[in-house]
């Protein structure tokens, strides 16, 4: 007993040693500049209780960074007030930007609790400096000098727009007491958005599909059974297979699994992903959301909050996005019924009774593409090996724009599976690292986004090189085995790398302008532009090897895809319209709706989350056999993900990038150096330091023509 008691106090007292030395920076790597090859971060020295007291001192060296702009006796210019604060907060984003990725890719109790800690507290902390009357007058003093304004460049014009922008939009010339109301409301946003994430994490988390009968497993295709038995063998079920909700486990289910009862019910486990009344259940959090957008979109002089959101896009309003979504459904519906008519026969002739429903869409989708193609997925998988498919990208990067990558095995990952590279330019010259992280795992969010540890920028007469990552939610290699890629899973590797390039090459002056810092309806251009390369017949030929033999994808394979280019392209376009129809449904909700009222929450009993979201799709015409990309309880994109009023977007860069890779088109070859030169130097490299609708026509020539997105998606010749 007494040595228990000894152990225990040695326990106790390490533990208070850990805690102090956290609380005064000791043995803390977030205290100082990070002491690593490039500045990378430390992942094997960051742990779970350094961000605490990390985050504390950031916040506390940010307010002095406040302090002394507001303080400094020299009269406001861009270069002490406006620079001043864009380079303030160094601290604060080094310590977000690796918490982010935790977070979002390695989640657990611990860090969901840091979350609901320290979410509050980082909203309050930049309300205090939105709404600083000081720091503001500085601003303004600026933005109104005009014989100053006179002598910036564009890019710092764009920065000092955008700054003073922010403020004006934050609410800072609201009275005292609307201020006040506007902190609850954002702090009660971040709350709500943060319950609306961790909700959908914990109950994709928690579903698992259960079979324990081999002949139920019939259609499945080996790897994906193998994936299968590995997760249940992870989760102590050895002997049997699991499926999750995470789209690598449940979409190749929905596509081969014979056993119809199954398909059914693991489809309907992942739509109705918190709308099931349980702990998860994201209702409430919707219904609060959108009321308190709406609030504070009114309460800043705006109708609703899509009108105070597209201010600051392309786009500018409502109208003009329900233009473009509306126009598109009128050719994407009818392709989709005439799909679905499709699939409904080919059901029929196999003999089933049955009507389509949606979890029966991929089944006969597959079938349909054999017939009509004679083209077999799984047939193309072992020539997508998930190392080939991202050296295919580097190969195509090279190819435009003469940049390299070497793999970086000297700098710490934040998991076993993430890999980094260092990217030089043709000339030999650094231009940053990237990370990948491309494998499906317990705590992981969904789908695939890109993100930076550290943005490019100038700091005190400095070039600071990005560190930039891709995160993916592939499967992982099995029984030794690699990881084998869908078709469309190598077109999101290509489309999130084309994000990546945006923020390597980026050549900005101010941190919040470099880089993805542009508007939401701009930054999916070179994302989405990169994945017109994908597919290629020259590019295919690069990088689609067979994982076993070596061999090169045979030109037999490559016509076939060629030939499938639009199949299926009704479903896809109308899954995506009706999504992006939903959240502008959302978005678009005055204080006159119906059974509405945004002010302090009333009214929100009367105002059914399911029945609306059944009406819009009613409204439009979505028909049964199809249900929107992402139904309102996990739609993470718009209630917690940056993109509310903003889904349109996706859409909005494809009138972009399709008309961008019409230009490589019209020179006869898809790597014309002149034309990738142009698109590096006037898109790439400039980040939001200029008019969006500027930097594409320095690019193109013109505005894009809207034709070639229908011509990209097969709706017109």
């Amino acid at each position: 007993m007494k040595k228990i008691l000894f152990i225990l106090s040695i326990l106790i007292m390490v533990y208070s040693c850990n805690t102090t030395s956290n609380k005064d920076g000791k043995g803390n790597p977030f205290f100082s500049e990070f002491d690593t090859p490039e500045g990378v971060p430390p992942f094997d020295k960051i742990k779970a209780e350094h961000f605490m007291p990390a985050f504390e001192e950031a916040m506390k060296r940010h307010n002095a960074e406040i302090d002394s702009i507001i303080n400094n006796p020299e009269a406001p210019t861009f270069q002490n007030t406006v620079v001043a604060l864009d380079e303030s907060g160094r601290m604060l984003d080094r310590v977000g930007s690796v918490f982010s990725v935790m977070t979002g890719t390695m989640s657990d109790s611990v860090y969901q609790n840091i979350e609901k800690e320290i979410t509050p507290l980082r909203t309050e902390h930049y309300d205090n400096i939105n709404f600083n009357e000081k720091l503001f007058a500085r601003i303004k003093t600026v933005y109104d000098d005009s014989l100053q304004v006179k002598t910036l460049t564009t890019e710092q014009k764009m920065l000092l727009d955008k700054t003073y922008k922010g403020f004006v939009r934050s609410g800072i010339l609201l009275d005292g007491s609307k201020q006040e109301r506007l902190r609850e409301i954002n702090k009660e946003l971040s709350n709500a958005s943060l319950s609306f994430n961790q909700n959908l994490l914990k109950e994709t988390d928690s579903y698992q599909l259960v079979i324990d009968k081999k002949e139920d497993l019939s259609g499945l295709p080996e790897d994906v059974i193998a994936a299968a038995a590995k997760t249940a063998k992870d989760k102590g079920l050895e002997g049997k297979w699991v499926f999750g909700l995470s789209k690598p486990s449940w979409e190749p289910f929905l596509q081969y699994a014979d056993n119809r009862a199954l398909r059914e019910k693991l489809y309907k486990a992942m739509y109705m992903r918190c709308d099931n009344g349980n702990e998860f259940d994201n209702k409430e959090n919707i219904k609060k959301i959108v009321s308190l957008r709406l609030e504070k979109a009114n309460m800043l002089g705006y109708k609703s909050h899509a009108d105070y959101v597209l201010e600051e896009t392309m786009a500018k309003t409502p109208d003009n996005v329900m233009g473009l979504l509306n126009n598109i459904w009128k050719y994407a519906l009818p392709q989709a019924q005439k799909e679905a008519a499709e699939l409904q026969a080919i059901a029929k002739k196999e003999g089933h009774d049955i009507k389509i429903e949606s979890w029966d869409w991929w089944y006969y989708a597959e079938k349909l593409r054999k017939e009509k193609y004679a083209l077999d997925e799984e047939a193309l998988k072992p020539y997508f090996k998930a190392d080939n498919v991202r050296e295919g990208v580097f190969a195509v990067a090279n190819k435009l724009y003469g940049i390299t990558f070497k793999p970086k095995t000297d700098i710490p990952v934040y998991q076993q599976d993430v890999k980094a590279y260092e990217v030089s330019d043709a000339d030999g010259s650094f231009i940053g690292i990237i990370y990948f992280d491309d494998f499906a795992r317990q705590g992981k969010r969904p789908g695939a986004w890109m993100s930076s540890f550290r943005k490019q920028e100038v700091y005190k007469g400095e070039f600071v090189y990005p560190l930039i990552y891709n995160v993916g939610n592939y499967n992982p290699p099995t029984d030794g085995k690699p990881a084998l890629l869908t078709l469309d899973q190598v077109e999101t590797m290509f489309h999130e790398f084309g994000h990546g390039l945006h923020g390597l090459l980026s050549k900005c002056t101010y941190n919040g302008v470099s880089g993805t810092s542009v508007v939401r309806d701009f930054v999916e251009l070179p994302s989405q532009i990169m994945e017109h390369w994908a597919f290629e017949p020259e590019v295919l030929k690069m990088y689609a090897k067979h994982y076993e033999t070596g061999e090169t994808i045979p030109a037999e394979l490559i016509q076939k895809i060629q030939n499938a280019g639009y199949f299926n392209q009704g479903f896809a376009t109308t899954e995506l319209v009706a999504a992006a129809i939903l959240d502008m449904k959302w978005h678009t909700l005055t204080a006159s709706s119906p059974n509405f009222d945004p002010k302090h929450g009333e009214g929100l009993e009367k105002l059914n989350v399911d029945k609306f979201e059944a009406d819009a799709m009613k409204e439009i015409g979505l028909i049964s056999e199809i249900i929107p990309r992402y139904r309102s309880t996990y739609f993470q994109h718009v209630f917690s993900g940056g993109y509310s009023a903003g889904y349109y977007s996706y859409l909005w860069s494809e009138v972009l990038d399709s008309d961008a890779f019409q230009a490589f088109v019209e020179k006869g070859n898809i790597f014309d150096q002149e034309t990738a030169k142009a698109f590096r130097e006037n898109v790439l490299s400039k980040g939001g330091s200029d008019e969006p609708m500027v930097l594409y026509k320095k690019f193109r020539g013109a505005e894009p023509n809207p034709i070639y997105l229908l011509k990209n998606r097969g709706f017109v010749k």
